[in-house]
């Protein structure tokens, strides 16, 4: 353990699984407390045992991000088990993709209740504690859906956009109190999200072989390599950066064609 993050008393979303528990092992790695959250409480308790087990100061609490009571108690609960929050990472999201016309009300309001008033609800929860601390980091977990446009993915991309958006708007707002909002907006990922999106397919194999050749190393990123990021980008190894977007995509969305 060395420790670039001792003193971070951090709130993760989404930790029970996938990119969020590769960010939480990461930064528990590097000396940081940590407070998780997620839905699935049983798979969080799992994960939460292990890493009390390796020594870890941490807490956690099954929790809906889109429940604003639930989230403000969770900001309590952490400050009692680890100390004042200074810093959040909004990993916790949803996929809902549809061709628009054949989209939903109800799946509509459900991607925009996650994947931007549940970060937004985290935000608020903690930033006053932040604040009053003098500072601390926020980071969003985006996608490069913000900036770029898959067909019949509709409305992720418009989700992720206005989280981009919130990120700016935040840290312009606060960088005068000491606070960085940014956001790392990562591609394809080995997770489970894309072995369901696979499986979508009348032919997984093909379709996990055909976003393989997307990329322009031929593979996707694992959740270790976004985690990575995300320790130097709530660390304080990088205190000019605010307000702004770090891509993990292989190069992408950088690709004018595959």
């Amino acid at each position: 353990m060395t420790n670039r993050l001792a003193g971070k008393r951090i709130l993760i979303t989404g930790a029970a699984q996938g990119i969020g528990l590769a960010i939480a092992k990461a930064c528990a790695s590097e000396g940081a407390s940590l407070f998780l959250i997620d839905m699935d409480g049983v798979r969080l308790a799992e994960e939460a045992k292990k890493l009390k087990a390796d020594g870890v100061s941490l807490g956690f609490a099954t929790a809906d991000i889109t429940d604003v009571a639930a989230i403000e108690s969770v900001v309590s609960q952490a400050s009692v088990e680890i100390g004042a929050l200074n810093a959040l990472i909004n990993n916790a999201g949803i996929n809902v993709f549809a061709e628009p016309l054949a989209l939903s009300d109800a799946e509509w309001q459900r991607c925009f209740d996650v994947n931007l008033k549940g970060a937004w609800n985290c935000c608020k929860a903690v930033l006053p504690g932040i604040i009053e601390q003098g500072g601390g980091a926020i980071l969003n977990i985006a996608s490069t859906h913000a900036f770029t446009i898959i067909p019949h993915t509709f409305p992720y991309p418009l989700a992720k956009h206005a989280l981009l958006g919130m990120t700016k708007s935040l840290g312009i707002e606060y960088a005068g109190k000491g606070v960085r909002v940014n956001a790392l907006a990562p591609g394809y990922v080995a997770t489970q999200k894309s072995i369901d999106y696979w499986n979508s397919f009348a032919d997984p194999e093909a379709a996990e072989a055909a976003t393989m050749k997307l990329h322009p190393g031929g593979r996707i990123a694992s959740s270790e390599e976004i985690a990575l990021a995300a320790v130097f980008m709530i660390s304080d190894e990088c205190p000019f950066m605010n307000a702004t977007c770090l891509t993990i995509d292989g190069g992408l969305s950088v690709l004018h064609h595959p």
